[in-house]
């Protein structure tokens, strides 16, 4: 072998994958990675990472391949090495992706903070989850709502949602609506963005978060990281906050890298408990005690509000509720059909007037019955997300995605929007947590 350099694959899903490239492989001459695979999200496979992301030891870029080829790649490549990047997956299914590598001749390998976590020189605030859908969108809302209110600037850095041309979402700056029209932004993007937009906060997302850190810093006196999946913080947090869900008991310890998560937060936010069972809000704290007894413990309500209640009694609704709760994230339903159901309102099932890739997407996730996932990562899966919804036999459509998704879909009959933020019902709750741990910090710069 000589003095050849380390050949890597690294496997993930246009996020912590690429993130981990720039941060240690892009300049590394140990190493050289030939090839990216990808799973998850539809159709971002069969790209290149751009040779303007991938730096000059790589003029032609990166080839990007489905996952299923890795075995190959392996084989043919030469692979030494197999990075494991992607995130909201059980431990099951790390193992077996390593049991594939391991097979084909390769190591396999996961990194930590001590190698893909930059440093700011502002404080960070870091909001991950065990899960996704959570509650970390609502938590922080919340923690930002708190800094503003303490006279504090602050810019978010959303997780990756890189899902377009690479080269052109490098460093992404959404302060208005228009913003996300000009970067083309999905339905998952709007989700992630909007709610921040609208309460008067910057949002910075792309592909190379080391740009990404040098331009929010400069505008902020904190920074909230506004974690996607569960995946780890991309920034060494001052404070790190996870989110913790009852209506999946036991998950803190068996998905990965929410247990990670679970085991290195300073707080952990029980959310849901308004709405979970007793038994399962007591089987969370039992787990977090044996998982972090360091952890300070704050529980929380997501209490739900809708705009047109009096719309939804005996109707007949169709629920659309946030994509990736209900896909990766495994969720039965949401904020949604929780409201609709409360409001006496008779759920739709729109699986047999599902169109296209929205009938591809209930094949793959036979969990989904009578909900609609707001799937929408490209122009021509919005347009059978709309007409599933159109061609459903509803009163009134039920849109419990955090966006008004009327904006991107024309919906042809009545909706209603749902609504939830978050509530602190214990004591400490995170205005003291954040004015002790965060300000203090904002004040020694």
């Amino acid at each position: 072998m000589g003095t050849r350099p380390t050949r890597v694959v690294i496997m993930g899903a246009a996020g912590r994958d690429f993130h981990n490239f720039n941060v240690f492989f892009r300049h590394h001459p140990g190493y050289e990675v030939v090839a990216f695979t990808a799973t998850q999200i539809p159709h971002i496979e069969g790209r290149t990472y751009p040779p303007a992301l991938a730096g000059p030891r790589y003029p032609q870029g990166i080839p990007i391949y489905p996952e299923e080829e890795l075995p190959r790649i392996i084989r043919e490549q030469h692979v030494d090495e197999v990075v494991f990047a992607y995130s909201d997956v059980p431990h099951t299914h790390v193992m077996d992706r390593a049991s594939v590598a391991l097979a084909a001749g390769a190591d396999f390998r996961l990194m930590g903070p001590s190698t893909t976590m930059l440093e700011a020189r502002v404080p960070v605030v870091a909001i991950t989850a065990v899960r996704t859908g959570a509650g970390k969108s609502q938590t922080t809302r919340r923690v930002v709502a708190i800094l503003r209110e303490a006279g504090m600037r602050v810019a978010v850095v959303r997780h990756p949602m890189p899902y377009g041309r690479l080269e052109e979402q490098v460093v992404q700056r959404f302060a208005t609506y228009e913003d996300l029209d000009r970067h083309h932004c999905t339905i998952e993007e709007r989700e992630e963005y909007e709610p921040h937009l609208d309460r008067g906060s910057v949002v910075y997302a792309g592909v190379d978060y080391g740009a990404i850190l040098d331009r929010a810093q400069a505008e902020a006196d904190v920074i909230v990281w506004d974690g996607g999946n569960n995946d780890l913080p991309f920034y060494r947090p001052t404070l790190h906050v996870v989110v913790v869900d009852p209506h999946r008991a036991g998950h803190e310890r068996s998905y990965h890298p929410g247990e990670t998560n679970a085991r290195m937060a300073h707080v952990a936010v029980i959310n849901k408990v308004d709405t979970a069972s007793p038994e399962s809000v007591q089987a969370v704290r039992e787990s977090l005690a044996r998982l972090n007894p360091g952890a300070v413990v704050v529980e929380a309500e997501s209490p739900i509000t809708v705009d047109h209640p009096e719309w939804l009694d005996g109707k007949r609704a169709l629920v659309v509720e946030d994509g990736p709760t209900l896909t990766h994230g495994e969720m039965r339903y949401g904020a949604g059909a929780i409201a609709a159901r409360q409001h006496g309102a008779v759920l739709v099932d729109p699986r047999p007037y599902a169109v296209g890739s929205i009938r591809e997407t209930y094949a793959r996730y036979p969990h989904l019955e009578t909900i609609l996932p707001a799937m929408g990562y490209g122009a021509e899966q919005v347009r059978e997300l709309e007409a599933t919804i159109n061609a459903t036999p509803a009163d009134v459509v039920v849109v419990g995605t955090p966006i008004d998704l009327r904006r991107v879909v024309a919906i042809q009959r009545p909706a209603v929007r749902v609504r939830y933020e978050l509530r602190e019902v214990s004591k400490p709750g995170l205005a003291e947590i954040v004015h002790r741990r965060v300000l203090p910090a904002v004040a020694r710069r």
